[in-house]
């Protein structure tokens, strides 16, 4: 790094200012090159599922001249709070009007029939009427969200793709509106609805897929406890909210409690559940001097822990802001959408101003020119480009759904069609993260040993106990009588035996996974236990090469255990990698040009799931696993990666073939309206066509994959 680029990291602040105002690409790019034009910003990157922007500046600039360059463009924003919440929904606003335009556009629809009938005089008058009122309240309902968008623009001497709608919109109604109260032959609520409707219809299913696509962060904030007991000078205890623990005081965690913030034990010794940090699916054990970190479950003895950091300060609260940092990468079909939505407005302003000026000079008058202006407003509309990616994405979320593999963000099956590199996790990835014992160890055991076993392993609450146990009574064995039961944590359990000494326990050394059985006068008992690799494993990773995905390992486990399921899968690997270990390994990947999937399940994963071009969990993921990934799938078997691999590639041929008929409809529809052949009734109608050619289109998306 050069002196003046160093120079110019240590001055770089970043503030992130939340802006609920943003829907779409067209939004993103409006932020973004607007606080870059802003002297002192070096770098402006949304994330459009969290709805927050990260601004890189300089010192010299404030967050209130940061709040006033938005406010400027049209966007208010404030600071974000410095607790991590996840932001209102983006779909809730947009069900009532949705609701509202598809019941007026149903009834106004039916009335309409008798006037296509040839109704005509008094009853044609009459049906007019009522669909105007209808129409009229309902249309300014269900348009709000344009008409707030297109004013909000035009207040500060600027357009957006809500612009030519809004105008479109009332001046259609407006039209309508005077043909109804002159007595006038055509009335236009029904094309005026039914545009409103598949406009609303494509915005909701798109905000549904970012709404889900931010469900991570608030998933991992419950891993945390709420709060702790802490010790007081008199050695009283006190309940604490977790946002009020202080460095130095002193926590009290009972068994089966979460850690409500990091620190030292300083009282205790115990087996912890660290599962969600490393992936590991064997307990801990701790003991005083060791450090522990909030979101740990304590499944022994209670502790007692000096804290170390608290609040936004925890290894936990870390992990979140690396996931809400990991922000939506821009597609391919976002950077389109957002530089045709800066030509959209002016070019169809443009076009519908150009149509009524000719008609004008053409010698028609000015009510004529006017609806054809009218109709070119409308049958420029972007309902088909609009309903092109988000109906094809629920399409194929559904058949993925029906294949076992639920998607919760749409739009990663675009990235996911481009991957060419899969890093996966270990445990309850690659393997089923249920340790269980050898088949053949148990086999061996004589039947009083098996006896004992069973006995000294029902009295612990360890999942290695548990699994020998049920793998002993699996195998028809009976526990034996014991006396003087007790387990140490960390140790393991102890007890006597018709007066002889017993102990189960983590043997000293062993090649994997195992614990021992100690008898007195016999020779210690290795009991292994291993993690099993998912059903079709080894077919699955065939697949993905097949497919161009080169694989590898990457677990936060020890070096031998991810050393075992290496050889067996004959991938390479990495192990003992941390939260940001995994990050980082998926920044490098992707400075390489390389889209990387990762499949991982536990909050260790959490960062890496969300920074990687496309993520998967196994449905038996932590809450957090689960959240932060795209998709997750609901079975065993590891073959629910290479289909979803294949649904998202075909997905995207249907997309391309979408816009491409989006497009081709433009190209014959929009010289028909400018040459007069469509009314505004018609222009809705074939803009209504084309979005159904394109919702036909993606329902060949329906079958399941193989």
């Amino acid at each position: 790094m050069t002196a003046s680029a160093r120079i110019a990291t240590d001055l770089s602040h970043e503030t992130v200012l939340v802006v609920p105002g943003m829907h779409c690409a067209g939004c993103m790019g409006k932020v973004e090159h607007g606080l870059q034009a802003v002297p002192g910003v070096s770098a402006a990157r949304v994330n459009l599922s969290a709805r927050h922007v990260a601004i890189s500046h300089g010192p010299a600039l404030t967050v209130p001249e940061l709040v006033a360059a938005l406010d400027a463009i049209g966007f208010a924003s404030q600071p974000r709070s410095e607790e991590l919440t996840p932001p209102a929904s983006a779909v809730k606003p947009l069900l009532a009007p949705l609701a509202v335009a598809g019941f007026a556009c149903m009834n106004v629809m039916l009335l309409s029939v008798s006037i296509w009938s040839g109704a005509e005089g008094p009853t044609r008058t009459l049906f007019h009427w009522l669909s105007a009122l209808i129409g009229v309240p309902a249309i300014a309902f269900a348009g709000r969200p344009f008409f707030a968008s297109a004013w909000s623009a035009l207040r500060r001497g600027r357009t957006n793709m809500d612009v030519p709608i809004s105008i479109g919109v009332t001046l259609s109604t407006a039209l309508s509106l005077y043909e109804t109260v002159t007595g006038g032959h055509d009335a236009w609520f029904d094309g005026t609805l039914m545009l409103l409707l598949f406009l609303l219809a494509g915005r909701a299913l798109d905000a549904a897929m970012r709404d889900r696509a931010r469900a991570g962060v608030d998933a991992l904030l419950r891993q945390a406890a709420p709060g702790a007991m802490v010790v007081g000078l008199a050695g009283e205890l006190h309940w604490v909210a977790a946002p009020s623990l202080t460095p130095g005081v002193l926590m009290r965690v009972a068994t089966g409690e979460r850690l409500a913030a990091d620190g030292t034990i300083v009282s205790g010794a115990s087996n912890l559940d660290v599962s969600l940090l490393t992936g590991e699916t064997a307990p801990v054990a701790a003991k005083v001097g060791d450090a522990v970190h909030a979101g740990t479950l304590n499944l022994g003895a209670p502790l007692d822990i000096r804290v170390s950091a608290a609040g936004q300060d925890t290894s936990l609260a870390e992990i979140a802001r690396l996931m809400e940092a990991s922000g939506q990468a821009r597609s391919a079909y976002v950077r389109i959408a957002d530089r045709a939505s800066r030509f959209y407005a002016p070019a169809v302003h443009t076009l519908a101003a150009a149509s009524f000026l000719g008609w004008l000079l053409a010698g028609a008058g000015a009510y004529h020119a006017a609806v054809i202006a009218i109709a070119v407003l409308i049958v420029t509309c972007p309902c088909a480009i609009g309903l092109a990616v988000p109906v094809a994405q629920v399409v194929a979320c559904g058949a993925l759904m029906k294949a076992g593999v639920m998607v919760k963000d749409g739009s990663a099956l675009e990235r996911l069609a481009r991957i060419d590199r899969a890093l996966i996790d270990k445990t309850g990835s690659l393997t089923l993260g249920q340790p269980t014992p050898d088949a053949g160890a148990i086999a061996a055991l004589p039947a009083d040993e098996a006896a004992v076993a069973l006995a000294l392993a029902s009295h612990s609450r360890h999942p290695l106990s548990r699994a020998l146990a049920a793998a002993l009574l699996a195998a028809g064995h009976r526990a034996a009588a014991l006396e003087d039961v007790h387990e140490v944590a960390g140790f393991g359990v102890t007890g006597r035996w018709n007066g002889l000494e017993v102990a189960l326990r983590r043997p000293d050394s062993a090649t994997s996974v195992a614990v021992a059985l100690d008898m007195a006068g016999r020779p210690t008992r290795l009991i292994a236990l291993a993690d099993r690799l998912r059903p079709d494993a080894i077919e699955a990773l065939a697949r993905l090469k097949q497919q161009g995905i080169e694989c590898t390992i990457l677990s936060g486990d020890n070096v031998r255990a991810v050393a075992e399921i290496a050889r067996a899968t004959g991938l390479t690997a990495h192990a003992a990698a941390s939260p940001a270990d995994k990050r980082d390994a998926i920044d490098r990947l992707q400075c390489a040009g390389r889209r990387v999937l990762m499949v991982g399940d536990g909050l260790n994963d959490g960062p890496a799931l969300a920074a990687a071009d496309a993520s998967i969990a196994p449905a038996s993921a932590s809450d957090v696993g689960r959240q932060a990934a795209d998709l997750v799938f609901l079975s065993d078997s590891l073959l629910a990666i290479p289909r979803a691999v294949v649904t998202a590639r075909r997905t995207m041929r249907v997309v391309r073939q979408n816009f491409a008929m989006a497009i081709g409809y433009n190209v014959l529809a929009v010289p028909l309206a400018i040459a007069g052949q469509l009314t505004p009734l018609l222009a809705a109608a074939a803009m209504s066509t084309s979005s159904l050619l394109v919702i036909g289109n993606s329902l060949r998306l329906a079958r399941a994959p193989r």
